[in-house]
């Protein structure tokens, strides 16, 4: 991990490091051996600022929730580097949940889904379901890649704090000691917003009961697109 009480900061190409076209990131060296030992790096994304650490390392979940003050009983999203690593994290995907797959991502849907026993009990909150999403960022999905195909995908944020960054200033301000890297990739504005959204600037959070969708947090993308989508067969 990094030094203790030191935090590192990397600037990326903010013009280039959103769009879906954008080469993938390279990182280095030193900051993903790190995150594999245990270390904690706040990242740009599609929606806020994520804080991210290794969702196999126990050490890593420990600094995320030292970092964010959050309590354990609270589940911690996961961002894919791809749709193809569902199946190592969720024990099932209902037919809905993979119709909403293939169409809302990469993007701002995170599905909560039946969790595989192997899912880290600080990552499910002591519960039996995981929230997965891949995002529309090349940041967190490569990120993801170079650790175990899921980097944890909590908001850069504490208690009071909406976690919508104006500048790489202000994160290091706050977080300095509690994270090891931060990436600053531009301002956080939330992710691009559709009529009907919610009032969150995250993503949109949805739980699959067997094929039936239930609203937990509207953000970005609209409920009713979602059940448009699923009704239209």
């Amino acid at each position: 991990m990094g030094t203790p009480g030191m935090t590192r900061l990397i600037l990326l190409d903010a013009e280039g490091a959103g769009g879906p076209a954008t080469p993938e990131p390279r990182f280095p060296a030193e900051m993903i051996a790190s995150l594999r030992a245990g270390g904690a790096v706040i990242f740009p994304t599609d929606t806020l600022y994520g804080l991210g650490v290794d969702p196999c390392s126990g050490t890593g979940l420990n600094r995320l929730l030292a970092a964010k003050g959050r309590d354990r009983g609270k589940p911690i999203p996961l961002l894919l580097s791809e749709g193809e690593q569902v199946d190592r994290w969720a024990r099932h995907v209902p037919p809905a949940a993979a119709r909403l797959m293939e169409r809302f991502w990469p993007g701002a849907l995170t599905l909560v889904l039946p969790a595989d026993p192997g899912v880290h009990p600080a990552v499910t909150g002591g519960g039996d379901t995981v929230g997965l999403r891949v995002p529309d960022h090349p940041v967190p999905r490569a990120l993801a890649a170079l650790l175990s195909g899921a980097v944890t995908g909590t908001s850069a944020n504490r208690s009071g704090n909406p976690g919508a960054w104006g500048s790489a200033e202000e994160i290091v301000r706050e977080f300095t000691g509690a994270v090891d890297w931060v990436l600053w990739g531009g301002e956080s504005a939330g992710g691009a917003r559709r009529e009907g959204a919610g009032n969150s600037p995250g993503s949109t959070v949805v739980r699959m009961i067997d094929d039936r969708p239930v609203l937990l947090r509207e953000g970005v993308l609209p409920f009713r697109d979602i059940i448009e989508f699923l009704q239209r067969g």
